[in-house]
């Protein structure tokens, strides 16, 4: 009888071990618990292991600037896939597989800068404008909605225009452009945070209002803007290869998967004796970026799920 007692508060008896580390342990459980999950998990995992093994998996033959796609001869036209040659070349004999391990390099480098330098700024001005209102969140928020006011790929373009084109142009015109998506999470996530019971003791207590910004309100508002920023990684390389197919990213035969689609736009469709002769040519680049959005989409969701409160205990 003992046994089964103790046997029975045993099972009844809350986690034992420190809050935070139980509530870790929660949070990777619930992440993994939906299978879509772990798909987006093993989607942008392998993709990691492209970039991170790239100088073995395909061995640049500039190491000094090794996203410089090879040539595999000096032919124009398209070589389909091969034992030499597993994924085919595009125009110019640039080989596709090399492209393909490269840009994924490339594209963690664009996704993860853009959405770190705009996460970086969001949560300034979030904070500014909704930690201290007044005239400084009226300034923050109307330009943010002059921001909104125009399509971002309209301005991107317009922008990339100016500044000239090139792939570091494109990193810097999304680091403008998509701030205030950012900011107004964070903005919102203070306005409710800085009237609760914590943070009024905190300022009666006579804390500095950057101790109550850094230790009180900014530890429970910034869980909205990493839900968003991991979604972001995958738009913004998205929106990078958009604007390298349009001509005003990175150049031809860089191993840039946008570059890369561009470069076949004559051989989207064959010759009318077969019209998907060089179906490869515009397909595999295509599915890499659509794979590679995907999987940060499903972590995204997934993110938000862990960290939205609202959802969290469901």
């Amino acid at each position: 009888m003992s046994s089964e007692v103790l046997t029975t508060d045993i099972k009844t008896k809350r986690p034992s071990g420190h809050p935070g580390w139980n509530e870790f342990v929660f949070s990777m459980k619930r992440l993994f618990k939906n299978p879509l999950t772990i798909i987006g998990v093993v989607i942008i995992l392998f993709f990691v292991v492209l970039a991170v093994f790239a100088p073995i998996l395909a061995p640049p033959p500039r190491p000094h600037n090794p996203f410089l796609m090879p040539h595999k001869g000096w032919q124009i036209q398209p070589t389909p896939p091969s034992a030499e040659n597993p994924l085919g070349t595009l125009p110019s004999q640039y080989d596709i597989l090399y492209g393909v391990i490269w840009g994924s390099r490339n594209a963690f480098r664009i996704g993860i800068a853009v959405v770190a330098a705009n996460l970086l700024v969001g949560l300034i001005l979030g904070s500014i404008a909704g930690y201290f209102g007044g005239i400084l969140d009226e300034i923050v928020m109307r330009i943010a909605d002059i921001f909104y006011a125009i399509p971002i790929l309209v301005m991107a373009m317009a922008l990339v225009v100016a500044l000239g084109r090139g792939l570091k142009s494109v990193v810097v015109v999304l680091i403008i452009l998509n701030w205030p998506t950012y900011t107004r999470v964070v903005r919102s996530e203070i306005l409710v945070v800085r009237n609760m019971d914590y943070i009024l003791a905190a300022r009666a207590s006579g804390a500095s209002h950057l101790r109550i910004l850094f230790k009180h309100v900014l530890p429970n508002s910034i869980f909205s803007a990493i839900i968003v920023a991991s979604m972001n990684v995958g738009v913004t390389v998205l929106i990078a290869a958009a604007l390298s197919f349009l001509g005003l990213g990175s150049d031809s035969g860089y191993a840039d998967w946008g570059a890369m689609v561009a470069t076949c736009r004559n051989y989207i469709v064959g010759p009318p004796e077969n019209r998907l002769a060089y179906w490869y040519l515009v397909f595999i680049p295509g599915f890499t970026i659509a794979l590679f959005v995907l999987g940060w989409n499903l972590l995204g969701d997934a993110v938000r799920d862990v960290f939205d409160p609202r959802m969290r205990r469901r």
